[in-house]
C-alpha cells in the first residue's frame, strides 16, 4: 500500500509538523522507499540468529574497588572561614 500525500499530512499534524506541498511529495515517496526495504527485510530468514539487544557484544566493564586518593581534611578546612575540628561550620538556616 503506498504511502499518500494524505497520509504524510495526517503524521505531519500529529508531529505538529508545518511541511510545504512539495515536501509532502517527497516525504511520500521517501516513506514508500522505506516500507519498500522493509518489506525485503521482512522476507530475509532469521529463524536461527538469536534476539540482540546490541549488535556487539556488551559486557559490563568492572575495576578492582581501591581508594586512589586519601582525603586530606586539614588542607581541606585550610581556607575554610570556620571550622568545627574536622568539619565546615556554616550559619544556621532552618530553626
Amino acid at each position: 500500500m503506498p504511502i499518500t500525500r494524505d497520509d504524510v499530512r495526517h503524521v505531519a499534524l500529529l508531529a505538529r509538523l508545518e511541511i510545504t506541498e512539495n515536501e509532502e511529495q517527497e516525504l511520500a515517496a521517501q516513506l514508500d522507499q522505506i516500507i519498500a526495504y522493509v518489506e525485503v527485510l521482512e522476507k530475509l530468514d532469521t529463524e536461527d540468529v538469536e534476539p540482540t539487544s546490541y549488535i556487539t557484544p556488551m559486557e559490563t566493564p568492572f575495576r578492582e574497588d581501591v581508594v586512589s586518593t586519601t582525603p586530606d581534611t586539614e588542607r581541606w578546612l585550610a581556607n575554610a572561614p570556620a571550622t568545627d575540628g574536622r568539619h565546615f561550620r556554616v550559619p544556621k538556616i532552618i530553626e
